[in-house]
């Protein structure tokens, strides 16, 4: 039995490479969405409706666990795929919980880079009021990034005008932490960094949500019966062209 993880894109990719190096012994399932991608500017519902198809193509193919590795998904539909299935479904949200705690007595404040989708949505509004009594946490929509991963655009003479640009209205050495809050933005870490404070913490929930994972599935049964073996989907479509299966391992190494 297979660990799905699914995302609009390749952005996913960051979150599977995690749990791959914790369980390297397991079986994986890459799904893509790219047909509909992105999903950060469209409708709840649409983006529903996208999402329920990609989770009954993955569960029919067998496997003991979905990874939801897209955080504008988690948003919008994980707890109604909790109730249809009868295996773990793991959802991704913006580490602003352990941001905000680590920046306690800091005088500093937390910046959540996501989708607009994302920032919108309503679990994300009541995470920030749950863990945010002293309104530290300031909030920015990052499309381009989307853009820019998907084509696979990651030069930081392309990708660091956009952000000069989108951070130019903000103050960024007041900010102590930086919450990666989209699978696809750890890809552009070392550009944001840059841009930031000095002693800022870049930071995303990938670790956390393979941790989490990896004791879900201990709790059910015994791991490491795979052999490390993936296998990519693209909106339903496996994928077998030696161009594009060579171009996911990259971006997994890439990941690290």
């Amino acid at each position: 039995m297979r660990i799905g993880f699914f995302d609009s894109g390749i952005g996913g990719l960051t979150v599977l490479r995690q749990a791959m190096k914790i369980m390297p012994d397991e079986d994986y399932l890459f799904y893509a969405d790219d047909l509909h991608l992105p999903y950060g500017e469209k409708s709840k519902e649409e983006v529903r409706q996208y999402i329920f198809e990609a989770a009954r193509f993955i569960a029919s193919q067998g496997v003991k666990a979905i990874v939801v590795a897209c955080n504008t998904a988690t948003s919008v539909a994980v707890a109604d795929l909790r109730r249809r299935y009868d295996f773990p479904i793991l959802g991704i949200e913006p580490a602003v919980k352990s941001a905000v705690q680590q920046n306690t007595g800091e005088r500093k404040k937390v910046l959540v880079l996501a989708t607009a989708l994302t920032l919108k949505e309503e679990k994300f509004q009541n995470l920030v009021k749950r863990v945010d009594p002293e309104q530290v946490v300031d909030s920015l929509p990052l499309p381009g990034l989307v853009h820019y991963a998907e084509q696979l655009e990651f030069r930081e003479a392309v990708v660091e005008p956009y952000l000069r640009e989108q951070f130019s209205s903000l103050d960024m050495q007041q900010y102590g932490t930086i919450v990666l809050g989209c699978t696809h933005f750890p890809y552009f870490r070392s550009i944001v960094a840059r841009l930031a404070a000095s002693d800022a913490d870049i930071i995303d929930g990938s670790v956390g949500t393979a941790r989490h994972l990896k004791r879900l599935l201990e709790a059910r049964g015994p791991l490491g019966e795979g052999s490390g073996r993936i296998t990519f989907y693209r909106s339903g479509q496996q994928v077998e062209d030696v161009a594009t299966l060579s171009s996911y391992n990259k971006l997994l190494e890439l990941a690290d």
